[in-house]
């Protein structure tokens, strides 16, 4: 499932080597910390956070194959 973050992350953001997705455990839920350049943060919310709306139902999509949870945090 990182992979697939990963990959949609990288595809957002001009400076890539600042992306960092740090991925943990919660009550049996699968957190993902995704940390992006400032300028990039942007890009990665959208308007009124509508693309990091779309991450979330991807990843949770991706996640209800494999039967898991997942979260995804956008930290500055």
């Amino acid at each position: 499932m990182k992979d697939i973050l990963e990959t949609i992350i990288l595809n957002l953001v001009e400076d890539k080597d600042s992306v960092t997705i740090k991925e943990t455990e919660k009550d049996r839920t699968t957190v993902f910390e995704v940390k992006v350049a400032e300028k990039d943060l942007g890009k990665v919310i959208g308007k009124q956070g509508k693309i990091a709306r779309s991450i979330r139902t991807v990843m949770k999509s991706v996640a209800g194959k494999e039967h898991k949870k997942v979260s995804v945090e956008f930290v500055e």
